[in-house]
């Protein structure tokens, strides 16, 4: 499942993590998109004081959770205080082996998933981090809420998922090199997490931007970007 490390790429890795911090606006957090990447690059990310880490399938992330939490031969906890975020779409049957394990969900894409969220939290006694994704890209496949379904689970009792806190909205833009509509979908994520937070006083988290679009996003009021590849490389 996992990529061998060649011999420089925790140096790598560093300067890659140090050029990014430099260049980051204060108050923008960043999230390792640590997904299809061994342990030891985790590592080193983590040895670089980064905390926050996205992977986007269940059965990965129990792997890198269970090695990551497990005591090694000296009783040290290598990475005791990770965050874990699930980045990928996530299936309601998934839900309760993901739950102990998570500290934001970013891919809730419907009022199911947030019911069977909730369900899940309640019976093991968890308050749980969620963004609502809202899809504004062009591509059909890509998951994600309406306007109108955003709008729907906004507009809820606040005592229909007191087990969850919903934190913000993520977003991706359409996988294309025209900055005009790349533009175009981080100016609708921002109007729409602005709205939220008129409701949501608590909402904090505009997620949007990856490693071919950050920069973009930026301006535009990303607060979590999501790299993978720039700091990890392929």
């Amino acid at each position: 499942m996992f990529f061998a490390l060649c011999s420089d790429r925790p140096l790598s890795i560093q300067s890659n993590i140090a050029r990014i911090r430099e260049a980051l606006p204060e108050g923008v957090r960043l999230l390792c998109v640590s997904k299809y990447h061994p342990i030891e690059a985790i590592q080193t990310a983590y040895q670089c004081g980064e905390r926050d880490f996205g992977e986007s399938r269940l059965q990965e992330l129990q792997l890198k959770y269970t090695t990551l939490s497990t005591p090694h031969h000296n009783n040290q906890i290598p990475c005791p205080d990770i965050r874990w975020h699930f980045i990928g779409h996530l299936q309601t049957n998934k839900v309760r082996a993901l739950l102990p394990l998570i500290h934001t969900i970013h891919s809730v894409d419907s009022t199911r998933l947030l019911d069977t969220i909730q369900k899940e939290a309640q019976r093991i006694n968890k308050t749980v981090n969620v963004l609502l994704e809202l899809h504004v890209a062009q591509e059909q496949t890509k998951s994600g809420l309406t306007d109108q379904e955003l709008q729907s689970i906004l507009l809820q009792p606040s005592d229909r998922w007191p087990n969850i806190r919903l934190k913000g909205i993520m977003g991706m833009a359409t996988n294309t090199t025209d900055t005009t509509e790349i533009n175009r979908c981080f100016a609708t994520l921002a109007q729409h997490f602005r709205h939220m937070q008129s409701l949501h006083p608590t909402a904090d988290t505009l997620s949007m931007g990856m490693s071919d679009d950050y920069q973009l996003a930026l301006p535009h009021g990303s607060n979590l970007i999501r790299l993978g590849s720039k700091i990890f490389s392929e």
